[in-house]
């Protein structure tokens, strides 16, 4: 790969089912067809304003706690923002959410923080919500191939 792209997934999967979704945004990202993108996928206590320095777009998934994102997820962000705030500006982003209920409040944090960040939304907020479905594996796989590429042919 000449200068590949690098997306950054950085995904809470605490449980048997959200490492599954996990799983299908790598392998969405990962998909033959995707030549000239690196994919790097990290939990969010182990990523911090570095990785996101250092990719083109980033796909970021959580689960709904309590209305809100995860704690893992929230401390990412919070050891991130300022040290990414003047330098990512139109970073590319995509996001899911494994949420029990209606994910809104979930939503709605990751929204002011990213636009607090100035990051460019690139698809629809995808939204896994009630009980688990097998469906939700194959959103999640499109997701990741629809940034990979999208990076990929050089639209972002």
């Amino acid at each position: 790969m000449d200068n590949p792209k690098k997306l950054l997934v950085v995904a809470h999967a605490p449980s048997a089912n959200t490492l599954k979704l996990r799983d299908a945004i790598e392998q969405g990202a990962k998909h033959p067809d995707i030549e000239n993108v690196d994919v790097t996928v990290l939990p969010p206590l182990e990523a911090g304003p570095d990785d996101v320095l250092a990719c083109d777009a980033i796909i970021l998934g959580t689960t709904e706690n309590l209305g809100y994102m995860s704690g893992a997820l929230k401390d990412f962000f919070d050891r991130s923002y300022y040290p990414c705030l003047e330098q990512t500006q139109g970073l590319p982003f995509a996001y899911y959410i494994r949420a029990g209920h209606d994910g809104t409040g979930t939503h709605r944090a990751i929204e002011s923080i990213t636009t607090g960040l100035r990051w460019k939304l690139i698809q629809e907020s995808l939204i896994c919500r009630g009980d688990y479905r097998d469906e939700f594996e194959a959103q999640c796989r499109e997701l990741g191939m629809y940034v990979a590429a999208s990076l990929d042919a050089g639209v972002l």
